[in-house]
This record gives structure tokens, sequence and C-alpha cells, in this order.
């Protein structure tokens, strides 16, 4: 259908930009997660990329929050934050996919879904030497084994059973 010069029809809009970004600044891949995945991740992201992190946030203050001028270093954290994606995904994928399905079902409440942060908290410390730290926090939260509040979620049952499932196929 054609109105006024302008072809609209359903389904065959698309957003894309044409503008090509200098070649100074490069080629980036999007990170490819939705919101819980990236939750799950997200201190073990902040730990491994922080020097990335640093250098972006740094190039933004020296230039009044110029977010253009700061494209490289906000590509770097990107391609940091991919490549721990992909690392969780490639040691630790079955606890990270507990975890991030219990912050979806809890509507991202963290403390709702502490036994399965815990699953995925010990196996990316055994395979990537990461660990969540809460910044300025001296006891960290999501270590305390019984907190006064404990949430109404299935997480820990279902963190049993995945625990249980395991053991039996390690077993056989």
């Amino acid at each position: 259908m054609v109105l006024g010069g302008l072809f609209t029809s359903r389904h065959q809009w698309e957003n894309v930009d044409n503008n090509q970004l200098p070649t100074s600044i490069p080629e980036v891949e999007e990170v490819g997660a939705t919101s819980a995945p990236l939750l799950a991740a997200s201190y073990f992201i902040g730990a491994q990329c922080k020097p990335y992190n640093d250098d972006f946030m740094l190039c933004k203050d020296e230039n009044n929050g110029g977010t253009l001028d700061c494209l490289k270093e906000g590509r770097r954290v990107t391609r940091c934050a991919i490549s721990v994606l992909k690392d969780i995904n490639k040691y630790c994928f079955d606890e990270f996919k507990l975890h991030y399905e219990c912050l979806e079902q809890e509507n991202h409440r963290t403390g709702h879904c502490r036994p399965s942060e815990g699953v995925l908290g010990k196996c990316i410390f055994e395979h990537m030497k990461l660990e969540k730290k809460i910044p300025g926090v001296e006891k960290q939260i999501h270590l305390n084994p019984s907190p006064v509040y404990q949430g109404t979620s299935k997480d820990k049952q279902k963190t049993a059973e995945f625990l249980k499932a395991r053991e039996v196929k390690e077993s056989a």
C-alpha cells in the first residue's frame, strides 16, 4: 500500500540505521541476552570487566558524559561482557539456566533465588575464578546461610532436585 509516496505494509518495516560508524570505531556484536541472564551474570561481568568499565567511565567523565567520544571504550566493555557470558555458558550452562529461570519466575527478586545463586556462584568460581562481591558491603548477604527473609519461591526445591539429578548422573 502506498500512502503519500511512503510504502506502508504490515511486517515490512525495518529499524535499520544506514549511517556508518567511523572506521576508527571497532565493530562489536550485540550481547543478545535478556534481563534475567544479565542480572544472573552481572556481578561476574563486573568482576571480569572492571578495567574496561573503569576506562569507559573515565572517558565519559573526561568528556562531560560524551558517550559518542567513548564508543571505543564502550565497545570494549561490551566485548568483555560477551566473553564472560560465553564462558558462563561454556562451563556452567545448567547452573546459569537454573538461576536465571528462577529470576524470571520471581520477577527478578534475587532474595527469592539464593539457593540457585549459590550453585551458580560455586560453579563459576571453580571454573572461572570469579566470585560475586557486592561493593561497599562488609557482610555479603547472598552468603548468609539462614537469612531472616527467605522468600516464597520454589527455588530451594528446584535447586535440590537439580543437585540430586546431577549426583545421580555423575554416579552412573
